[in-house]
């Protein structure tokens, strides 16, 4: 079991852009859609990154025509690149490094998130297996750029999804709803028999969720967005992350785990 709260156990696992090189304003690309006002190729830097690192219109992001960065979490990920992988030496600085960074950052993401989960699973569950695989993830994720770069991360998360699983299965209960990858876009679930049931991977794009309690459901990779949650009770819910209630429509009414808190756009009444 996990010796510190839940909460401190994941406090590495928290974006600090304050120390991180902005790597995610400058490696991934984008292109101009609803969730990004303008086109931006990989490797090249956006606009609005200052050269302290740091976002020009962080407090405008959704009115300036970027909601995707709002629900976008590195996980940590960002800061321990900048800060151990490559020693505090950034792009810019070090133009010969940006290559190698940009690279290592999808990879030390993934990674992260999956320590995020870990974490919550070894808090649930006291099978030595959870803390065996929560600790070589955090050795992998501490490696070199050199063993970054050659690690197959699609594998080890195929091996740590299926833990997950059976520590969920564990929690739950047998027999709860399994609605595993279910396309329920748009639908009205107020009444659908979704509580302590499996909803991994579910599509609940614009779902009405408004009030439902979903007790333990399982939400690991549950597309969440623009779905209605005002008042739903979801503080029970397994591998919930950041950017899920983030992409969803919430309010005050709305409980969520203490490892997440509601968006600032939830109170400003703005969806």
């Amino acid at each position: 079991m996990t010796e510190l709260p839940l909460i401190d156990a994941r406090a590495h696992l928290r974006a600090d852009c304050s120390r991180c090189a902005g790597l995610c304003c400058v490696a991934p690309a984008f292109a101009a859609s609803a969730d990004f006002a303008i086109d931006k190729p990989a490797g090249v830097a956006c606009p609005n990154l200052r050269e302290d690192f740091r976002c020009g219109i962080h407090a405008q992001l959704r009115e300036r025509g970027f909601p995707g960065c709002t629900v976008f979490d590195c996980f940590g990920a960002g800061q321990r690149i900048t800060q151990d992988t490559f020693g505090g030496r950034s792009w810019r600085e070090a133009p010969q490094l940006a290559a190698a960074q940009f690279a290592v950052l999808p990879v030390v993401r993934q990674l992260h998130e999956a320590l995020w989960y870990l974490t919550e699973a070894e808090s649930l569950s006291g099978a030595p297996e959870v803390r065996e695989l929560r600790e070589l993830t955090e050795r992998l994720a501490g490696g070199t750029p050199d063993d970054l770069s050659v690690l197959d991360v699609g594998v080890h998360r195929a091996r740590v999804g299926e833990l997950l699983s059976r520590v969920s299965e564990d929690v739950r209960g047998p027999g709860r709803p399994d609605r595993r990858g279910a396309d329920l876009m748009g639908r009205n679930l107020r009444r659908a028999k979704l509580r302590d049931g499996s909803l991994r991977g579910a599509y609940l794009i614009g779902a009405d969720l408004r009030g439902v309690d979903l007790g333990t459901a399982d939400l690991l990779g549950a597309d969440l967005r623009a779905a209605d949650v005002r008042g739903a009770d979801l503080s029970r819910c397994l591998f919930l992350t950041q950017p899920q209630v983030t992409a969803a429509r919430g309010d005050r009414s709305t409980c969520l785990p203490v490892a997440v808190s509601a968006p600032p756009h939830w109170a400003d009444g703005v969806r």
